[in-house]
């Protein structure tokens, strides 16, 4: 079974690998010697090194305590989390799962070999705490593919214990660098062995983040753009309408690849913006039909509808649970009859188990992976339509302006029909229409500043009032089946309608609140 571990470490370098005396950091009453540990590891990766153009490592270590499978996710500079299995001759399936939507269908095989002599010391504090530890490792790297390669090196690590102040860090490198120790110039000890064991592989590393899209690129579109044409500045600075939707593409698409480890892992709300990232892209490619092809595009919209459908089992019940067993707790004693808490306690799990394995078998279907190969293809080889050369303030500012103008009909229509179930569903598709208007905004906002970031914040005030009517509608509809059940089985169902009676208020108020709001945000929408 894997653990997770996070590790928060930094690296340095210096000229003769000599440590300074460490009990002048403030806070280290001592330093232990902890001895000489042999590490053999060696880092499994594709041909074309898709773990690694993502900072993504996998290995098999030898030696020390923590010998085993070791697989880290970056979480942010010099943190990353660790998913630990044990010692194996092969490849673990639950860590071969996680790392499946970078890899795909690839095989994953030995990339570098990594001996290390690590010479351990313990910082500890006046109670003999541990602070952190810090190790000279002695490297010896060996390319495993093409012609080989070999390189060594001194390295020193510093990695905060666990539960540790970060800040202790700084203190640490602060004595560090005043003996002429200076951090490291990679990012990893892998990094630094593809880049020292050929130095074409951390440039082929970077580039295969991009170009590694198995499958047959988008046809060109008879309107399309030449390819290639209008790129982002050297910087990565959007230029053209174009770069500014294919740059919010990108952030969605690395979005579903980054979470997929997190969903399978079941992490408070990975499916819900796994979800948001899939949604966003179906929006943007609905709402930019004049800058990309919507030949190319509606097919992929298609897939990514049928990705938003499964993801929402999981996470509609998650927010139905979350719901019900707050407003459950906020109730007085005497209006809770019958085992209410632990029928609804049940009803989550039982859902929630059997959403999350139906899940992990839609994350590991051929149709999911394929929609992530043509993704890559889509965002190397985009379908540019002849406005995508257009200045964004024009395009991207139309675009908001239309779909604004879409709401405003849905909106309008809702507050023209009495209170029932017409209007719930009225209401739930000016919900829909009011998150493509949102995610338009967001695209828009880095070319055109303040009044896009209005908008957003317009979007996301009306998308949170419709919200939560369309919350109180599926509340209602489950608290009566709950009750059913219940009745069936011989228990009191009078709680579950004082839950119903407070959700319809919650419903009455949202809509009693809507004419005002929307008067407001259509007086003074910026586009």
């Amino acid at each position: 079974m894997a653990d997770t571990k996070r590790e928060i470490e930094r690296k340095y370098e210096s000229d003769d690998a000599a440590l300074p005396d460490l009990t002048r950091v403030r806070g280290v009453a001592s330093v232990r010697d902890r001895g000489v540990t042999h590490l053999d590891a060696t880092y499994h990766d594709t041909a074309d090194l898709r773990l690694a153009a993502s900072s993504v490592t996998l290995r098999r270590r030898t030696g020390g305590a923590d010998a085993g499978w070791h697989l880290k996710f970056p979480v942010a500079p010099g943190v990353r989390d660790e998913i630990r299995a044990p010692l194996s001759d092969t490849l673990p399936d639950e860590l071969a799962a996680l790392i499946r939507s970078r890899v795909r269908d690839r095989d994953v095989r030995p990339v570098v070999r990594l001996r290390s002599d690590r010479a351990v010391r313990h910082l500890l504090d006046d109670q003999d705490r541990l602070l952190a530890e810090v190790s000279v490792d002695t490297v010896h790297a060996e390319r495993l593919t093409g012609e080989g390669g070999e390189a060594r090196w001194t390295e020193i690590e510093v990695e905060l214990a666990d539960d540790g102040d970060p800040d202790f860090l700084d203190k640490v490198e602060k004595r560090l660098r005043k003996a002429g120790v200076r951090p490291s110039a990679s990012a990893s000890k892998l990094a630094r062995a593809l880049a020292e064991t050929d130095p074409e592989s951390e440039s082929a590393s970077k580039s295969s983040a991009h170009e590694g899209a198995p499958g047959t690129p988008p046809a060109t579109a008879p309107e399309a753009a030449p390819r290639h044409k209008h790129r982002p500045r050297p910087d990565g600075t959007p230029v053209t309408a174009g770069d500014h939707v294919l740059a919010y593409v990108r952030a969605q698409h690395d979005a579903l690849v980054e979470l997929d480890p997190a969903v399978r892992q079941d992490v408070p709300d990975a499916v819900h913006r796994m979800r948001v990232a899939t949604r966003r892209l179906r929006s943007t490619f609905r709402s930019f039909r004049s800058v990309l092809d919507r030949t190319v595009t509606d097919p992929v919209s298609a897939d990514l509808k049928w990705l938003a459908t499964e993801l929402g089992a999981d996470r509609d019940q998650e927010v139905l649970a979350e719901r019900l067993t707050q407003a459950l707790g906020r109730l007085p004693a005497d209006q809770v009859n019958g085992p209410v808490a632990e029928r609804l306690a049940a009803w989550s799990e039982a859902r929630h188990h059997g959403a999350h394995h139906q899940l992990l078998a839609v994350l590991d279907s051929r149709r999911h992976l394929r929609l992530l190969d043509t993704l890559d293809a889509l965002l190397a080889d985009p379908p540019l339509r002849k406005k995508a050369a257009a200045r964004p303030d024009k395009v991207v500012a139309k675009a908001v302006a239309k779909d604004f103008g879409k709401l405003s009909r849905l909106v309008e229509h809702a507050l023209e029909l009495p209170p029932g179930t017409e209007r719930d569903t009225a209401l739930h598709e000016a919900r829909k229409k009011t998150k493509r208007t949102r995610y338009a905004a967001e695209t828009a906002a880095p070319a055109l500043g303040g009044p896009a970031e209005e908008a957003v914040r317009d979007m996301k005030a009306l998308q949170g009032l419709l919200g939560d009517h369309q919350d109180s509608v599926m509340a209602r509809r489950t608290l009566r089946e709950l009750a059913a059940v219940a009745h069936a089985a011989g228990e009191s169902d009078f709680t579950y309608g004082v839950l119903h009676a407070g959700e319809a208020h919650r419903a009455r108020v949202a809509e009693e609140a809507l004419p005002e709001a929307w008067r407001s945000i259509s007086r003074e929408f910026p586009f």
